[in-house]
């Protein structure tokens, strides 16, 4: 019993360790996405951060349509991001959960 119970607790710490690796090596994944024109353009990380927006001259002219297309791209690379983001995370809760019959979590 004891010996069950060390092993589990090595097993999360490696699990800790291993999620901290990925959380720090999401920095380095990159997500572009662009406005339906092209006008626009928007990277982010997969921890949710925005890392550059492009713009292209004639998208200055139109404060507006700036805005709005601001927001659309931005929103839809943060989403992409944290898809990425959740996918990785899921991999290393799984891998490092304990096998115990009957409670498969991440089926």
């Amino acid at each position: 019993m004891f010996g069950d119970m060390m092993g589990l607790m090595g097993k999360l710490q490696e699990a800790k360790e291993k999620a901290a690796q990925t959380k720090e090596r999401l920095k380095t994944v990159f997500v572009d996405e662009k406005s339906s024109d092209g006008l626009l353009k928007v990277t982010a990380s997969a921890n949710g951060r925005i890392k550059e927006i492009s713009l292209d001259d004639a998208i200055l002219k139109d404060k507006e349509q700036l805005e709005d297309y601001l927001i659309l791209t931005i929103n839809k690379a943060l989403e992409k991001a944290q898809n990425i983001h959740d996918t990785e995370m899921a991999a290393v809760a799984k891998e490092g959960m304990p096998s115990i019959p009957g409670m498969d979590f991440f089926k």
